[in-house]
């Protein structure tokens, strides 16, 4: 692809292998890194030579560093444009750490605060300065930071700048108008989800000349996904949690109802577990986020209004209790585990009713005619992907158009799948559905398949029809299961606004007639299966270092406390990991740890350096 050069004076092009070898030089003196993460090193490579850039990459692969690293390498500061304060506030409290001069423009600053930010910008001694879109796209801000002459504008969650992406944000589509008024400076566009249309309108919309375009894929192989029918969605989440005890975890839920009830009971099995969702009041939000970006073991039973914000890279697990609203969602909201690199969980609750609300969602939005197909479209997607017949990383990654081979490292591989020829099963539901005049939803629908002797039934005299009983063999839930797979494959639709009743499509009917036949997933036909293997013990320290581990991860708790940041920006949990199994006996020796910058060590070397002993 035509790759932009650079149109600003104050950044003139750095040879390259020069460029290329301060890099690498910071990313070990300042953020304590030998290497580069796979991907970062050509998206840097490409910043610095001048080209504006869009990178799509996985959450926790570290698009921040792609134009943090940047930042200590130019004259002008790097403008940065992020969605939420909280994510402002904890990166610019994360550069600090790191000895880098950072601060954010915001309405959660005082007057004296922001004028601390414009003077050292004005100074020229400011690397880093973070902007939500609404603050950046007013006139005065525009004028004091073109006079500021930055060198980059970085775009954290560019999707959010796309009709077609999953997230859109009115606010994002004067970004290209923000870029052309501080005189077309060099850009870098990142995100983490982003199909083919969506990237090709973030082009549109951000750049004049096409930008050099990078596509890490998105793959997250730390990641164990696995997927369960609704039994009773509480206690499925109490005992994915209760397996999980003393780490950090997030638990999704559709309303803001459920996430206190579910709160709620998970405390009462001894957990401690915050409920979240925009109906809080700000400072009881803002509480339970700063306790958990602050503390270990902390489950947030969210809404989706908690997680953009979020940059803890030690999630150990995150359960959807309902089900997300498409495949981008999911990836989205699961990658908020293991952003550190380190191994964790996912489990993600389905049942008709979620099918149905999210169905109900789409029909009722404002949404045009064009993105509401768009989004049934993504929708059935995830339908599909909840009951796949094989590995579930293959069917994810297949949305994406990749491939790969089967992972080993899902519920699908670990138990197998077994399926069965569906065809006769399949055709007893539609001439349930189609006998009754395709009028009913999915509950009748069942009792008339199993025989059951309800009031309704007899009122329609559905006791006399054919069907009546056909399918006793299998109970409810089995043929909920059916139901759901005939849906998945696309035999049967759902009328929204007649009350969820189902229809019957032209390739249901050709499966009717014999013409097709189907294939039915046997090991999802009761509610709540128990995976039958068990993903590998996520973030764990040998157990000679456990004792030590729990020691560094107690000062790292005092230390984040008494400053009042988050846990990760002293260490993260890989860092201490590191530091437990080297047990370093000097700042030499601490300089070697994943993670240790010279920063780092001047600020708490002489701290941990000191429990190491105890232990040594």
């Amino acid at each position: 692809m035509a790759a932009m050069s650079i149109r600003h004076a104050a950044q003139p092009a750095v040879a390259a292998t020069a460029a290329h070898s301060s890099a690498r030089t910071a990313l070990k003196t300042v953020f304590g890194f030998d290497a580069f993460k796979p991907g970062q090193e050509a998206v840097v490579d490409a910043v610095l030579a001048g080209r504006d850039v869009l990178a799509v990459m996985p959450t926790g692969s570290g698009k921040s560093l792609c134009y943090q690293l940047p930042a200590l390498m130019r004259d002008g500061p790097v403008v940065v444009v992020s969605p939420l304060i909280a994510l402002m506030r904890d990166q610019v409290r994360q550069m600090r750490d790191y000895g880098v001069a950072a601060g954010s423009l915001n309405s959660a600053n005082d007057a004296d605060e922001n004028r601390r930010v414009w003077g050292a910008l004005r100074d020229g001694t400011l690397r880093l300065v973070y902007a939500a879109p609404e603050r950046l796209v007013r006139e005065d801000t525009v004028a004091m930071l073109r006079d500021c002459r930055p060198s980059l504008l970085a775009i954290d969650e560019a999707h959010c700048v796309s009709q077609w992406g999953h997230d859109f944000r009115p606010e994002y589509l004067a970004l290209g108008q923000v870029r052309a008024a501080l005189g077309g400076v060099q850009t870098i566009a990142l995100t983490a989800t982003a199909d083919a249309a969506t990237r090709a309108d973030i082009v549109a919309r951000l750049f004049e000349v096409e930008p050099e375009v990078f596509v890490q894929g998105f793959d997250r192989p730390n990641l164990f996904l696995a997927m369960q029918p609704k039994g009773s969605a509480r206690n499925q989440v109490a005992a994915f949690v209760a397996q999980r005890t003393g780490a950090n975890g997030i638990v999704y839920c559709s309303s803001r109802k459920k996430t206190e009830e579910l709160a709620e009971y998970l405390r009462g099995q001894g957990h401690r577990a915050l409920a979240y969702h925009a109906g809080l009041e700000k400072e009881r939000r803002d509480e339970v986020q700063d306790t958990f970006q602050a503390e270990d073991g902390i489950v947030v039973v969210a809404t989706v209004a908690f997680g953009m914000g979020i940059d803890k890279p030690d999630v150990r697990y995150v359960a959807h209790a309902d089900l997300p609203k498409s495949v981008e969602a999911y990836y989205q909201e699961i990658g908020r585990a293991g952003r550190d690199g380190l191994p964790a969980d996912t489990l993600t609750l389905y049942g008709l009713d979620d099918m149905r609300l999210r169905r109900v969602q789409i029909e009722e939005s404002d949404a045009s005619e064009a993105q509401k197909r768009v989004e049934r479209q993504r929708f059935n997607a995830l339908v599909a992907l909840c009951e796949a017949p094989r590995c579930r990383r293959q069917t994810l990654l297949a949305y994406f158009g990749e491939t790969t081979e089967p992972c080993g490292h899902c519920d699908l591989c670990l138990q197998g799948v077994e399926t069965f020829d569906g065809t006769i099963e399949a055709q007893k539901a539609m001439s349930a559905i189609l006998r009754t005049g395709e009028r009913f939803g999915t509950e009748h629908l069942v009792q008339i398949l199993t025989g059951a002797d309800t009031e309704a039934i007899r009122r329609f005299g559905h006791d006399r029809l054919p069907t009546y009983g056909v399918g006793k063999e299998r109970d409810a839930n089995g043929w909920r299961s059916i139901f759901r797979q005939i849906y998945a494959a696309g035999l049967i639709q759902i009328d929204i606004v007649q009350h969820g009743r189902w229809t019957v499509t032209d390739r249901g009917r050709r499966v009717l007639r014999g013409e097709e036949r189907i294939e039915i997933r046997r090991d999802v036909m009761t509610a709540g299966p128990k995976v039958k293997g068990k993903a590998p013990p996520a973030a764990a320290a040998a157990p000679e270092d456990a004792g030590l581990l729990a020691a560094l991860k107690a000062l790292r708790t005092e230390l984040a406390k008494t400053q009042g940041v988050p846990a990760y920006v002293v260490f993260a949990d890989r860092t201490l990991l590191d530091m437990a199994a080297r047990r370093p006996a000097n700042a030499d020796a601490m300089r070697q740890v994943h993670g240790v910058g010279e920063a780092k060590v001047a600020r708490y070397g002489d701290r941990f350096l000191e429990v190491v002993a105890r232990f040594r």
